[in-house]
């Protein structure tokens, strides 16, 4: 009894202190599209122009009601501080070794963004190599690793701004540290590769017009750079490139579209001079190629659902000498990195992570183990080298970088986050549940050990189910915050991600989406029935598509949540292609241009499937101006519906930054605040 009343007491003070005001009046217009004989009406039309003065005043508005909201609440200063404490720690990325020299990017506890390093040897003198406190733009300027010459002497780093996804490159000269004349200007730039004798590099740019590969020659302007591969293919497909560290073979990997079913892949024999010639284009099925010592091995669910691995001899790559090097198992395969003369595979075992090691010859080596249900990533490492680094994480554990020796096993830690948690025990199990077509679903729990199950604790639930992406149990510390406060979390795998192979992710796409709105529902009423929590202790989070999850999951079931945090959604479904990169997602959703398609889309499109009348829970809808992924168009007008719309008295806010955006990058000052307000705006909601 003493525990719930501590509980009740720390959560509902919050909630006593959420004013009842009523949001910004909008203006609603008379826009209706017919589309395949259906009216579609679209009231908030004119809120898609993100640059009118209307759109502008509209959004000071909404952002001055959102703030009365959140300021209202006497504990946002107590949570600001404690996730200050949690995420003003020291980070580090996994380094990448070229010519004896190690890079990677670390961040201070004092810092707001990640300052590039570079190590001579393994345990020698970190040097700065880009603090992007220098590169001018403010807090949220931010520098990444675009690409390292092999012998160590140049590097390419991107510049971005905000959370954009764009960015500028620079070259820097390692050894004198000065910045060469040549430069990429701002852009989907990626896949930047130095040949050997650093005469140039290629690289990746996503146009608007499509994809392609470019050689740059060093000390030439960038707009005279030669274009040499994605000439034809439209903004729907995505294309990188790969060089081998020889310095001979070149890959080119297309994408048709974000996790889409086909994949092509090319190849270039530099030194022969001879042209692009296909591995593999004809084929549904998704295929990723690494080349090294004249063999490409091919990582692929063709004929395998769950991914298997095949080995092609360049000197006869011809389909029937094509040869399967590791069968297909039981467990989903998600990556394949060769390093040490071995292949590491990273599989995925009821959504836990496990790395097994074999042979040049796919013969079994041996297999890592981990300590608790936890998640590794990054794995990297170089053919020629017998070391890699890869990260594990779990719920409870904060991050760790292990290297690990590729011939003997052996495996040393090499940096680890540091974070100040509580040494309140926190249980984290894995349950099944069945979903609304008696599907089994797994979900992970985390909580305070001792929990009493009486449905009185705060529940955040949060999912994704999209583009073959696994969501795996992985530390953040706005997690640790909410169990720290005596709440549970929890985090189903939905259909649609990449938890159980290529089957589980087609469940989820096109025709089949509603299946992952089904399974989310689902794990809310098993936590309701299993007493974890009431409905209006209960609150829901998502992002991106798991945005979309977040709307269709309200606008579906408005009374089965307490509050619901929407980031960077997709809410208006028969438009969304029609902006920023949006076709690229068209082999995951369709697309409402066709009629079967339009059929289902309109069916669960959440802007279009608000009722005016029902009574939503709290919502809050989060994105700002430089979202250049997903347009923020989306959380405007479904914040303006649902206002409109509600009849109950909970707040429908709009959370609305005009400098972040959908990607990384911004100062880590402005993650707290923002995290600050998330936790704040549940919190107060979920009485």
């Amino acid at each position: 009894m003493l525990l719930k009343a501590l509980l009740a007491t720390s959560f509902c003070v919050v909630c006593a202190a959420a004013p009842r005001l009523a949001p910004p009046k909008t203006r609603v217009d008379s826009t209706v599209d017919k589309l395949h004989g259906v009216d579609v009406p679209d009231p908030y039309r004119w809120l898609e122009d993100q640059k009118s003065p209307e759109t502008r005043a509209w959004l000071e508005e909404q952002n001055k009601f959102t703030r009365s909201v959140l300021d209202a609440n006497p504990e946002l200063p107590k949570i600001r501080e404690r996730l200050g404490e949690l995420m003003k720690v020291e980070t580090i990325g996994i380094p990448r070794e070229r010519g004896g020299r190690y890079f990677y990017t670390k961040r201070l506890a004092n810092q707001d963004q990640p300052v590039i390093y570079v190590r001579e040897g393994l345990k020698g003198k970190e040097e700065v190599l880009v603090d992007p406190s220098t590169l001018g733009g403010g807090k949220s300027t931010s520098a990444s690793i675009q690409g390292i010459s092999r012998d160590g002497k140049l590097l390419a780093y991107g510049v971005r701004k905000g959370g954009e996804d764009e960015v500028s490159v620079s070259i820097l000269d390692v050894d004198t540290r000065r910045l060469l004349p040549d430069s990429l200007p701002r852009g989907r730039n990626s896949s930047l590769e130095f040949p050997p004798d650093k005469s140039g590099f290629y690289y990746a740019r996503q146009d608007p017009s499509g994809p392609l590969v470019f050689y740059h020659q060093m000390g030439t302007a960038a707009s005279g750079d030669k274009q040499i591969f994605g000439k034809g293919y439209g903004n729907d497909k995505g294309v990188g490139v790969s060089l081998t560290d020889d310095g001979r073979y070149l890959t080119f990997t297309v994408w048709h579209g974000s996790a889409g079913k086909q994949t092509e892949i090319y190849y270039q024999d530099l030194k022969s001079g001879e042209g692009i010639k296909p591995i593999v284009n004809d084929i549904e099925a998704r295929f990723g190629g690494q080349i090294e010592d004249g063999r490409v091995y091919l990582e692929t669910n063709w004929k395998a659902p769950n991914g298997r691995v095949l080995v092609v001899d360049l000197k006869s790559p011809s389909r029937e000498n094509w040869r399967e090097l590791v069968p297909e198992r039981s467990y989903a395969l998600q990556n394949v990195e060769l390093a040490g003369g071995k292949l590491a595979l990273e599989y995925m075992e009821n959504v836990t992570s496990r790395i097994e090691i074999a042979g040049a010859d796919g013969k079994p080596v041996r297999t890592i183990t981990f300590p608790a249900l936890g998640t590794t990533s990054g794995l990297s490492g170089e053919w020629d080298r017998d070391e890699a680094f890869y990260t594990f994480s779990s719920i409870a554990m904060p991050q760790t970088i292990y290297r690990y020796s590729l011939s003997t096993g052996k495996q040393e830690v090499f940096a680890r986050v540091n974070v100040p948690v509580k040494d309140d025990p926190v249980e984290v199990k894995q349950v099944w549940y069945e979903s609304k077509d008696k599907t089994r679903i797994p979900m992970f729990i985390a909580h305070k050990k001792g929990l009493k199950l009486d449905g009185s604790a705060p529940t955040l639930l949060t999912a994704y189910g999209g583009f073959n992406l696994s969501m795996t149990p992985t530390f953040s510390a706005t997690a640790a915050y909410w169990i720290e406060r005596g709440g549970v979390y929890a985090l189903p795998n939905l259909r649609g991600g990449g938890e159980f192979g290529e089957a589980w992710h087609e469940a989820g796409m096109l025709e089949k989406k509603q299946n992952v709105f089904d399974d989310f529902l689902s794990a809310a009423e098993w936590l309701i029935a299993n007493k974890y929590t009431r409905r209006a202790r209960l609150g829901i989070r998502g992002g991106s598509n798991g945005g979309l999850l977040v709307g269709a999951a309200v606008t579906q079931r408005p009374e089965l949540f307490g509050a619901a945090l929407c980031a960077v959604p997709l809410l208006d479904m028969v438009r969304y292609h029609q902006f920023k990169v949006a076709k690229w997602w068209v082999p995951e959703y369709g697309s409402s241009d066709d009629a079967k398609q339009f059929e289902y889309i309109y069916r669960y499109s959440p802007y279009h499937n608000v009722d005016k009348g029902a009574r939503y829970g709290a919502v809050m809808f989060v994105t700002g101006d430089s979202d250049t992924r997903v347009d923020p168009l989306h959380a405007r007008k479904m914040a303006a519906r649902m206002q409109a719309a509600t009849a109950s008295d909970r707040p429908i806010l709009l959370h609305y930054d005009m400098s972040a955006g959908h990607s990384a990058g911004l100062p880590v000052s402005k993650l707290v605040e923002d995290a600050a307000d998330d936790i704040a705006f549940l919190l107060s909601q979920l009485p």
